[in-house]
């Protein structure tokens, strides 16, 4: 069965259908949350999808460097994928997260925890 993804707020819904188009299975913070989850934590956004075996995609590597927000990756031996430019547009994240798909799907595999930044050219674990 193929991973299931959890985007954050800061992907937007374009990325979200973008992938879909694409044969991704994605679901947005907005699905989950009101007002798009603007007044959820990072951390909690991160439990959900975790709890339900979804894979969180963000813009926001810095997540793997606050205790509270890597938590839940901790305790779920779980993977955690951000873009590593967050001033790329929609269809440009889309085709990079694309590109990598085969890459990220093995590191999903390899378990966790562990992030990873999507680079231009490759998929690089950046924790722990």
């Amino acid at each position: 069965m193929p991973p299931e993804f959890f985007l954050d707020r800061n992907l937007g819904r374009r990325l979200a259908d973008g992938l879909r188009e694409r044969g991704w299975i994605v679901h947005h913070i907005g699905d989950a949350f009101p007002e798009d989850g603007q007044h959820i934590a990072d951390e909690e956004w991160i439990e959900h999808g975790l709890s339900r075996s979804w894979v969180p995609l963000s813009k926001d590597g810095r997540i793997k460097t606050r205790d509270t927000e890597i938590q839940p990756f901790r305790e779920h031996a779980a993977v955690f994928f951000y873009l590593d430019n967050q001033q790329l547009p929609s269809i440009r994240m889309v085709e990079r997260l694309h590109t990598h798909r085969t890459a990220i799907h093995q590191a999903i595999a390899k378990g966790g925890p562990s992030a990873y930044a999507v680079r231009h050219d490759r998929i690089e674990r950046t924790w722990p």
